[in-house]
């Protein structure tokens, strides 16, 4: 195989088996050759070393917060999805999951008053207790199976790190509609995600005028569109027919980059992979909640262990997404 050329674009670092912070401007490294990496303005660290000083930052509370005209108009273009509340995508999800391995479940999607649908208690669940038990077979992460082989080699030979990889990922998946392994998952997918990311500098400036995150959140939609940039200009030009403009566009990457700030998960016990977990993303975020996902090497799934009791018909909830 050719080595390609030493890339070096704005977006989100790669996790090494020494590092796993999660920066918002990839180094591409060629497979030979290394580079020290350029210099670039880092963005929210996502380490558990540095959790103690993080700053709280969810983009699905503050874009739910204030009514941006641009979050309600945003993407028109993307075609696929679903409306944000809408619970026949979700419910054909879940019958999905279910014949693809996913157990029964003690959870049921509902219409709540935080992020419009969530999972609810059927029964009492206990302070500890491990639910959901999703089967690694129906996770999304950096190492899944390209329904296009071609267009997941590509991106494999160029190094792409994890963020821009799965945003490229759900975008070929989402392309293929009914002949994706995953077409269920987007069906479910909300077609206008909450998100900073389609505010303009105007919307930001008015509605985050005395917010601590306006800075971090320019800082965000600068760096998605630059990543978009240089992914289009150093790769998907080069092979058109793989990546065609009417679909690797940047209203798409936008959607795809919304979705995984606010359902893209740290994986710990998996050497702090990230991953997109079907299902268990339809749990919505609290500052209040210290619950968490992670893989459970005695079930071998995704499990989400509780960090209070609930009572059945309650709304669960699991801590706010920090990237």
């Amino acid at each position: 195989a050719r080595t390609q050329p030493s890339l070096h674009f704005r977006g989100f670092a790669m996790a090494t088996s020494t590092t796993t912070t999660t920066a918002l401007h990839p180094q591409f490294r060629p497979p030979s050759h290394p580079r020290a990496p350029r210099q670039l303005r880092p963005f929210l660290s996502s380490s558990s070393s540095s959790s103690s000083v993080r700053p709280r930052f969810s983009v699905r509370a503050a874009a739910a917060s204030a009514s941006a005209p641009a979050q309600r108009e945003a993407v028109a273009g993307v075609p696929w999805g679903c409306e944000i509340e809408s619970l026949e995508s979700a419910a054909s999800l879940e019958r999905w999951l279910t014949a693809s391995g996913l157990p029964e479940q003690r959870l049921a999607l509902e219409k709540v008053d935080i992020g419009e649908r969530g999972l609810v208690a059927l029964k009492n669940v206990r302070n500890g207790e491990k639910l959901l038990f999703v089967p690694p077979t129906l996770v999304i992460t950096a190492d899944s199976e390209w329904s296009n082989r071609e267009v997941g080699d590509v991106m494999k030979r160029y190094s792409v790190p994890d963020w821009p990889l799965l945003a490229t990922y759900l975008i070929s998946e989402a392309s293929l509609e009914g002949s994706s392994r995953w077409s269920s998952y987007i069906d479910a997918l909300p077609r206008q995600p909450y998100s900073l990311l389609y505010w303009t500098r105007t919307e930001i400036d008015a509605y985050l005028a005395a917010s601590p995150i306006r800075e971090r959140a320019i800082s965000r939609i600068s760096d998605v569109i630059g990543t978009y940039n240089d992914l289009r200009d150093r790769i998907f030009s080069k092979y058109p027919d793989l990546f065609p403009e009417k679909v690797y566009t940047m209203e798409n990457f936008r959607w795809s980059f919304g979705i995984l700030f606010s359902r893209l998960v740290r994986l710990e016990s998996m050497d702090g992979k990230v991953a997109l977990v079907p299902w268990a993303d339809m749990l919505n975020h609290s500052p209040e909640v210290d619950a968490f996902l992670d893989y459970d090497k005695s079930s071998q799934g995704i499990v989400f262990t509780t960090d209070r009791s609930y009572q059945p018909g309650v709304h669960i909830l699991w801590e706010e997404i920090q990237w």
